[in-house]
């Protein structure tokens, strides 16, 4: 029997009007559909923050459900403006289908409405990528991450068609573009061919060349709804300043609130204050990354005790022990630390966030 989801989405201020879509979910010769209760209604992407949140796992590598669900009900506390789920730092390249659908469905009960859920959703397969995109669809995300793919070094015009291809599915898409990583660089000029189409809404940019964003707008012009996101936090206050509309944040895992505070103070141009707020994370921005991500951040944020294990899946490893006192020296030096048992601190601020968002959350406003 075949099983048809209808996927209705609202005219949104930020973006042009999306149409509504008849989707089919397709795999394996089979149709087959995934409901949430409140997946009718896309919540557009925002300036600001958004933490390229964790996996957590246990020590046997399974995911760990609870830990999920008060790491997400403390970035609603914290102020997080956006909630990347499943990129690199989610470590989504080595989880089934299965498990991609059960994390993507606790993100959807806990903080659908509250703060827009972006899927990563990019792979190198086109047919992959679609099914991805079509199970966030499914669930109720809000918009997919579409890096570019990787390896295999399409020309320009294939990274186009790619990228149109996937916003014809009909949920908003942020491209990504990491030409250190994937080895292939989307252009200021093909990002701004992208741009035209409605459900293109945004672009992660980790090329490190500043000089992008004004060169970006400039071709895509002031009326577009094309927000640009850093993919680096150590330059993510400049490039807002430049012209950006947030970053997309590992350090955001750890320090939400400051994040979201510096990014605030970034795109209002104040300089003094970007300054007061970005000095004491300076160290943690550059020794988040002492070893491939998300090594690093799952130990911080183990070490805060935001969730259970430091695990990461093969072939990544934990952290190196040679790099506990660097990264604990960094969120020392952020404030993040101090208030309890060395080992594996439950900071009483950190705990209170979690707790006041599941008391009150119906009157709260991230």
């Amino acid at each position: 029997m075949m099983f048809r989801c209808i996927l209705s989405v609202l005219a949104l201020s930020s973006v042009n009007a999306f149409t509504t879509q008849q989707l089919r979910h397709e795999r394996d010769g089979m149709h087959t559909c995934l409901y949430a209760s409140n997946a009718n209604e896309i919540v557009p992407m925002r300036q600001g923050s958004s933490c390229a949140i964790i996996t957590p796992m246990t020590n046997s590598g399974a995911l760990d459900i609870p830990s999920l669900r008060k790491l997400l009900q403390f970035h609603v506390a914290s102020g997080t403006d956006n909630l990347c789920i499943l990129g690199t730092t989610g470590e989504a390249s080595v989880m089934s289908m299965d498990e991609r659908a059960q994390v993507l469905q606790v993100a959807v009960e806990e903080v659908k409405g509250k703060i827009p859920i972006l899927a990563g959703t990019g792979t190198i397969n086109p047919v992959h990528v679609k099914e991805m995109t079509l199970q966030a669809i499914d669930i109720g995300c809000d918009a997919s991450l579409v890096v570019t793919p990787y390896y295999v070094k399409p020309p320009q015009r294939g990274l186009i068609k790619h990228f149109i291809s996937m916003a014809d599915l009909g949920l908003p898409v942020v491209m990504y573009n990491i030409p250190g990583r994937a080895k292939v660089d989307l252009t200021p000029e093909s990002t701004a061919i992208c741009a035209e189409h409605e459900n293109i809404v945004g672009l992660k940019d980790a090329t490190g060349d500043l000089d992008r964003v004004e060169k970006i707008r400039s071709l895509v012009g002031d009326k577009s709804h094309l927000l640009l996101y850093s993919g680096d936090d150590g330059t993510s206050p400049e490039f807002v300043m430049r012209g950006g509309d947030g970053c997309i944040s590992v350090t955001a895992n750890v320090a939400p609130q400051e994040m979201h505070d510096l990014m605030m103070a970034s795109l209002d141009r104040n300089a003094e204050l970007v300054k007061k707020i970005n000095e004491p994370l300076l160290k943690l921005h550059k020794n988040l990354f002492l070893e491939s991500n998300p090594i690093p951040v799952k130990w911080a944020a183990w070490r805060m005790g935001l969730i259970s294990t430091s695990f990461c899946r093969p072939p990544l490893a934990e952290l190196d022990s040679k790099f506990f006192n660097d990264v604990e020296a960094a969120l020392e030096g952020a404030g993040l630390l101090g208030f309890g048992d060395a080992n594996n601190v439950k900071a009483p601020v950190l705990v209170s966030r979690i707790e006041s968002s599941t008391s009150g959350s119906d009157a709260m406003t991230p």
